[in-house]
């Protein structure tokens, strides 16, 4: 069952009736999410900042919370009145999630496009070889990398696995300038390499389990997820706030 259809609403009811201590509360929570059959595995339920609410993470970056009885589970943002302004909880908890996904990829596993001069901060950006908007962020490339925006290129065949962009990306992937192969790609040059073992399914099931489905998708070095395609100067400005 999707999760779409499983939330129609803010909250909703599950069968279970009875109170539970705190020390309970996760035993609970999961036998109640069991009930769902959620297409995401349940990673970690710990208390959120609100008392007697309880944070869900899914397995990728996706929050949700949940009553200590679990008789309430509820999918939407939790806010904080903090000095009379509104902070974000749920898509801070969730950015936290994405940047230990995203930043735990080794760097050996990317196409690196290093800073010039001082690197002052990395993008991660799930491309396609076969994507035109790929083509226009990776000719402003050079221009982050002036900035000192290291960019990072993971892979993500948008058309899926077994797709022409998904055998491009491995061909790149498999070569031994994984750099120079990545320009010659995408300047519209074939290019040969021996088949070899590759992260590309690996990347695009870790894009997918982040919510990413299209390219490019930029993700900056604090989690947030940048859809599309951005100019170099909008990008650079957000990674370089990014904390």
């Amino acid at each position: 069952m999707r999760l779409t259809q499983i939330f129609a609403a803010a909250a909703i009811a599950l069968v279970s009736t009875f109170a539970v201590a705190d020390d309970a509360a996760e035993k609970t929570i999961r036998k109640s999410l069991e009930s769902l059959q959620l297409e995401t595995p349940v990673e970690s339920i710990s208390a959120s900042p609100m008392a007697g609410l309880y944070e869900v993470k899914l397995k990728g970056s996706r929050v949700l919370y949940a009553s200590a009885d679990g008789q309430y589970i509820v999918q939407g943002y939790l806010f904080q009145l903090k000095d009379g302004k509104p902070v974000n909880l749920t898509e801070k908890a969730e950015r936290l999630g994405v940047s230990k996904l995203i930043n735990g990829i080794p760097v050996a596993e990317t196409v690196v496009y290093p800073a010039i001069g001082e690197t002052k901060t990395h993008i991660t950006v799930f491309t396609d070889t076969t994507c035109p908007y790929c083509h226009k962020l990776h000719a402003e490339v050079p221009e982050l990398n002036k900035m000192g925006v290291e960019v990072r290129y993971v892979a993500f065949p948008r058309q899926g696995l077994g797709s022409p962009g998904d055998k491009q990306l491995q061909a790149v992937w498999c070569s031994a300038d994984k750099k120079a192969a990545m320009d010659k790609m995408v300047d519209g040059k074939d290019i040969k390499a021996a088949a070899c073992a590759n992260p590309v399914s690996k990347q695009f099931n870790l894009g997918q389990s982040i919510g990413v489905n299209g390219t490019p998708a930029i993700v900056l070095a604090d989690g947030q997820v940048i859809p599309g395609y951005q100019p170099a100067p909008q990008i650079a400005k957000l990674a370089l706030g990014a904390k």
